[in-house]
């Protein structure tokens, strides 16, 4: 090797401090932190593009539907109508709050799973909202409660359901049903960071879920029960749910059931909300 190409090998010296300063990025070089819209939104398209993955994920939002309006229709009525498309009239709006009211616990489990692969460890690290990841979640449900509602309103009107309220009434009882189901699923949201395993989180909903929605007033009046019963359904928020979207579809519009529910609504995002974020800084 010859005495040039040695000297230029030479090592030279640690880099000046002005040729490290010119290397890193400056302010007006460095990315704007992401608003929290936008940080909530990536998370949201994040679980919807899960379920392109994972289509399996829609079976109870699809399939799960149709059975239940199949079945219940069918099963109950002639014995409590008389008439399977007297019954209908009164049941889809029920078979709809039941059926997405229901769904809102995955939310919980989809939570529980990505800490469970560690994927919340990479996610509390990012210079984003805190509650993003969250929201996120909650985002990208509301697709499947939307197509949860699409596919039993067009069973129903394939088995002969004619909404009083017409379109807008419809519209209308959807988005209530919306509304409430986000709120609600704060409340897996915390389930899902609490319990150990996904397992868990599935057994304390549906030890929840099951008699909110069957003690309710989803198949029969309320009227027609014991005493007792009756007063245990009525103060059952999931009866205030089903009347609210049932007289929003039918047209008379219960303005005393629909501001409750709204109420019922904040602050349900209010309270398990804070204690979804509460435990989620603690993780």
């Amino acid at each position: 090797m010859s005495t040039a190409t040695t000297e230029a090998v030479e090592y030279a010296g640690p880099p000046r401090q002005e040729e490290l300063a010119a290397l890193l990025l400056t302010d007006a070089d460095r990315p704007a932190r992401p608003s929290a819209y936008a940080a909530s939104a990536a998370f949201g398209w994040r679980a919807i593009r899960k379920i392109k993955h994972v289509p399996e994920q829609l079976f109870d939002v699809t399939a799960f539907p149709i059975i239940m309006t199949l079945m219940f229709t069918y099963l109950f009525g002639g014995a409590l109508a008389g008439s399977v498309t007297d019954y209908l009239q009164f049941l889809l709006p029920g078979i709809l709050v039941m059926s997405v009211v229901m769904i809102t616990m995955y939310t919980g489990l989809a939570v529980n799973t990505d800490i469970a692969k560690g994927v919340f460890d990479r996610f509390r690290t990012l210079p984003i909202w805190r509650p993003a990841p969250m929201v996120g979640y909650l985002l990208g449900d509301l697709l499947r409660y939307l197509i949860a509602s699409v596919v039993i309103l067009a069973v129903g009107l394939i088995l002969g359901f004619r909404p009083g309220g017409g379109f807008v009434g419809v519209l209308a009882g959807v988005g209530l049903l919306i509304v409430f189901s986000f709120a609600f699923s704060w409340v897996w949201t915390m389930f899902g960071l609490m319990m150990r395993s996904e397992k868990s989180v599935m057994g304390v909903s549906m030890i929840v879920l099951f008699p909110l929605t069957f003690l309710s007033n989803v198949f029969v009046s309320p009227t027609t029960m014991p005493n007792w019963l009756e007063a245990v359904v009525e103060v059952n928020p999931v009866t205030k749910l089903v009347a609210a979207v049932r007289s929003m579809m039918a047209g008379t519009w219960d303005m005393g059931a629909i501001t409750w529910v709204l109420i019922a609504s904040v602050v349900l995002t209010a309270v398990f909300g804070a204690l979804t974020m509460r435990r989620y800084n603690r993780l």
